[in-house]
């Protein structure tokens, strides 16, 4: 709706004149009350003040937010209308494939397929699909680059079609960047222009670490694809005005300490507090003295505290940024211009009203990592290998107990003639042997002779055997950027390197950090400790690790080692980063390459030596850390805004590889029925103009029975696909080689792939199978009830033959259900494997609310129960009753649930609906967010 059309009740309608520019606004000034509120809840309030029609949004709910209570519990629904959406290729493939079916079905029912169309500006970065085939040599990106193509040649293609079938499209091709650090660098635009009107940049997006721009004072969060969608359609975001917890921030961040420190200690802070479906402002003096980038960073973890967003308001330093990273003047000017007039410049004199309050002096934050499988566990880097020693047992069978000697005694034994300086990336490739240099008393040790083209090694449990300085968290910011290269320098510089065993990475958010490496002159350091440039994507931090050397992987599976991967990134779930790899910890870009010196986990960087220079004198961390000067001055002579202007000045047209590709035409897309990357989503075969009645769930079984904290990685299909496996045998069947399976993320747009991969994630839980014996099983089974005796089974062939049966399913789950990322899919697979309900002790937002959109019912435990609780092992048979309340149009606040064991005995409680809001409601009872949008769009071309 424009707002040309507002209902305007309180006459906030004006202009706004900037330079010789006028710009309608709708300021808020006009309704009493809101000069109080947060700045993001000024933003929400301006979006309402615009789009009021009268109906799903009124005065009343512009009262509402103007008149928020910081103390109340959310209980009023608004419509959230964003600016934009923005997309990653892996969750906005989806999108695109969606858009595309949605034109068919359109044409189908009768209605013209042109008017699927974004309604919002619409704009997909390519960045999630380049995996690190190669490493550790100077032709790394392009030969990734490469293969990329050849693996994605299809993916592209549809894109392609896509950017010219729909309007307002946008796609920013591969090998340019990650997505929230082109958002942050070029397509945010803070203040966003169009028809003549100037309002609050909000933009939601389909990875959930979308609030990276959250730092530039943008508004948004992540959301299911299927949510983008529906989004980019037109629909306002269903929501309820949120709790919102100030952070004030005070003091500076101390030398030696990086933005990376600042985050893990914010992530461990907000966790304990609590914040999920809350939002987060930092404000106060301290604000001012935190630089853009370290907002970005903040802002981007917000996922890992569970907010939905964690903003900071608009201020000097906003502008400051906007300046370098070549916005126009006149951009610039707008800005200011508009978030003084609206009251949003931030006042650090002025505290807002918050509903609860938290409060970081930045100096006390001290270096710091997480893991070894959650980002909120945070350990101090003086205290990681005390860490390491403790977790590590949760990992090793105790048959391995560690040796009385040394580790490095116990090398020398077996290498008498070694020598332990570190590794080499000499120019001829050439390594020496290396012992891994540290005592092994204390923890497991089974130490093991590798041979490979980087000579001979011992690798032991707690190597490290991925360091990757990856992931928009952290790439986007300069001061840990040209920190970790300035740090590699000096190591060089004192005769240290990397460990033969270590597959390193360096893959930049954008081209500007190549741009600024080469000006500071830093990029032969990086590479002297095998840091080349190995693409411009997420790669390690979403498990594109690509495979470790292949002598490397063989020890570690053959002799079940537990190595670790240190990555700069905001994701470290088990099973996440590699196959290979039970422990990933979250560590800053210098630390990373410190990693990569040190070789394992098992260190003390303050009492352990990473090697010894030139003189034979130890060298310790300390020895090689930049000062805060250097970072400084480095970044003030390296970096300047026409790098930004190069960078993106033709940002949409691509590399020859992108250009050279053959793309189709017409409004609808010619589906290839031979596509294993591409195919018509089934979402709305057999789809009528009206809706069928919901229907209560009887006779179900459970497909799985889940603990805590499963998160959407588990579920979604993510990471490479196994040989054997259900997604593996589609592939084998169509004429895939198994060298050309690509990842389950790159073939997003399959849904035979996709839904095959659901619940596999090798490292799941399903507790059903303890039933049978199998307790501690892990991957993508179950148990098969259609079968005598329900014997274990691949999920998928389970969930086939249980449709085939007619049988519908439930799955169980505990704490934190569909925690992690976004992703559409885990929605999409779950409905697609059958499944009618989810019942769990709680749910993470966004996952709850895909499983609406695609017609899933989230239920939760009644307070204080769960499936232990209540006696429940997966075995018994559900009746679900009360959801036909749904057809009278209201939502029941619970249902009851009877689960029958093959005793006869019966188990009964109600379970909470958590369908939260009307407009959720109404997705339901269309069988998804989609079905309702499409037949809306229908009605309305009629009424037209």
């Amino acid at each position: 709706m424009s707002s040309k059309d507002s209902v305007n009740s309180f006459g906030a309608r004006d202009t706004l004149t900037v330079g010789d520019q006028n710009y309608e606004i709708f300021r808020l000034d006009a309704v009493p009350g809101t000069e109080k509120l947060p700045y993001s809840l000024k933003v929400l309030a301006e979006n309402l003040l615009r789009t009021e029609d009268g109906a799903n949004i009124t005065k009343d709910h512009i009262t509402a937010i103007a008149n928020w209570d910081p103390a109340a519990e959310p209980s009023i629904e608004i419509q959230f209308t964003p600016a934009r959406v923005i997309m990653q290729d892996f969750t906005g493939v989806p999108c695109v494939v969606d858009l595309a079916t949605m034109r068919e079905a359109v044409t189908a029912l009768g209605g013209d397929p042109n008017k699927v169309n974004p309604l919002s500006p619409a704009e997909m970065v390519i960045d999630h699909s380049v995996i690190l085939d190669v490493f550790g040599t100077a032709d790394a990106f392009e030969r990734n680059v490469e293969l990329e193509y050849q693996r994605n040649a299809e993916r592209y293609q549809f894109l392609r079609w896509g950017q010219g079938a729909f309007d307002d499209f946008k796609v920013v091709p591969p090998g340019t960047g990650i997505v929230h650090q082109v958002n942050i660098e070029y397509l945010a635009r803070t203040v966003m222009v169009r028809d003549g009107k100037a309002y609050p940049d909000t933009c939601v997006g389909t990875d959930s670490h979308t609030t990276m721009q959250n730092g530039l004072g943008v508004l948004g969060w992540g959301v299911g694809g299927i949510e983008a969608e529906a989004a980019m359609l037109g629909q306002p975001v269903s929501m309820l005005i949120p709790r919102v917890v100030g952070f004030r921030l005070t003091g500076e961040i101390q030398p030696g300490v990086t933005a990376t420190d600042v985050v893990l200690t914010v992530t461990e802070m907000l966790r304990k507090h609590g914040v999920v479906g809350k939002f987060v402002e930092f404000y106060g003096k301290g604000v001012a003295e935190v630089p853009l980038a370290n907002r970005a960073t903040l802002g981007n973890m917000s996922p890992e505290f569970g907010s939905t967003c964690a903003i900071f308001p608009i201020d000097g330093e906003t502008i400051n940024y906007l300046r370098l990273t070549g916005r126009s003047d006149e951009q610039l000017a707008l800005v200011e211009a508009y978030a003084k007039a609206q009251g949003m410049w931030h006042n650090p004199d002025h505290e807002p009203a918050f509903s609860e309050y938290l409060e970081l002096d930045l100096s006390t934050v001290v270096p710091s990592i997480a893991g070894p499988k959650r980002p909120q566990d945070r350990i101090l880097l003086s205290e990681s290998k005390t860490a390491f020693r403790k977790d590590i047992h949760n990992y090793v069978e105790e048959q391995h107990p560690a040796p009385e000697t040394k580790l490095d005694e116990a090398l020398e034994e077996s290498f008498p003639a070694s020598d332990p300086a570190s590794l080499s990336f000499a120019d001829d490739g050439a390594v020496d042997v290396q012992s891994a240099a540290n005592g092994a008393e204390g923890r497991p040790s089974k130490p093991i002779r590798v041979t490979g083209e980087r000579g001979e090694f011992i690798l032991d449990h707690g190597a490290v055997a991925v360091a990757g300085i990856t992931s928009c968290t952290n790439t986007s910011n300069p001061s840990v950027m040209i920190g970790a290269a300035l740090l590699a320098r000096n190591a060089v510089e004192k005769g240290l390197s990397s460990k033969p065993w270590v597959k390193t990475n360096m893959a930049p958010g954008s081209q500007v950090v190549t741009d600024y490496y080469e000006k500071a002159g830093l990029w032969p350091y990086l590479e002297k400790l095998g840091f080349y440039l190995g693409g411009y994507g997420c790669t390690t931090c979403i498990g594109n690790t690509g495979p470790l050397p292949e002598e490397i992987s063989k020890a570690v599976n053959e002799e079940d080692l537990t190595v670790t991967a240190v990555l700069s990134g905001n994701r470290n779930f088990e099973g996440r980063i590699s196959p290979d790899v039970k422990m990933n910890y979250l560590a800053s870009p210098p630390l990373v390459i410190a990693y990569a010196l040190a070789g394992t986990m098992d260190f003390d960087f303050e009492t352990d030596s990473l090697g010894k220079d030139k003189d034979g004198n130890d060298v310790y961390l300390r020895d090689i850390w930049p000062s805060a000067q250097e970072i400084d001055d480095t970044i003030k002579s390296a970096i300047n805004q026409d790098m930004f202007r190069k960078s993106y000045a033709d940002v949409f047209a691509g590399d020859d590889n992108w250009r050279n590709l053959p793309t189709p035409d017409g409004d609808t897309f010619a589906w290839d029925e031979s596509s294993t990357y591409v195919r018509k989503a089934p979402y709305f075969d057999g789809m009528g103009l009206e809706p069928e009645p919901v229907s209560d769930i009887k006779g179900a079984r459970v497909m799985a029975l889940l603990g805590d904290s499963v998160t959407t990685d588990h579920i979604s299909p993510a990471g490479p696909i196994k040989p054997g496996t259900p997604a593996a045998d589609y592939l084998d069947a169509h004429g895939v080689a198994r060298k050309d399976y690509n990842s389950l993320g790159s073939r997003r747009g399959n849904h035979e792939v996709m839904v095959r991969g659901t619940f596999a994630n090798i490292r799941l839980q399903n507790r059903l199978l303890d039933t049978i014996g199998l307790e501690g099983t892990q991957g993508g089974y179950t148990r098969d009830f259609t079968q005598e005796g329900g014997p274990k089974e691949f999920i998928y062939n389970a969930c086939m033959n249980y449709q085939k049966a007619g049988i519908p399913l439930v799955v169980l789950g505990g704490k934190e259900y569909g925690s992690g990322s976004s992703r559409d899919w885990a929605a999409k697979g779950t409905t697609l494997l059958g499944v009618k309900a989810v019942i769990t002790e709680s749910f993470e937002r966004i996952h709850r609310s895909n499983l609406i959109g695609m017609g899933v019912i989230p239920l939760q435990f009644p307070a204080g129960e769960s499936a232990a609780s209540l006696g429940l092992d997966g075995t018994e048979i559900f009746d679900i009753v009360g959801i036909e309340e749904l057809n009278a149009g209201k939502t029941p606040k619970t249902v009851k649930v009877t689960a029958t064991k093959d005793s006869g005995e019966k188990v009964e409680f109600d379970a909470v609906v958590r369908i939260d809001t009307p407009g959720e409601a109404d997705y339901y009872r269309n069988g998804g967010i989609l079905q309702y949008v499409l037949r809306n769009m229908l009605k309305s071309a009629k009424t037209a």
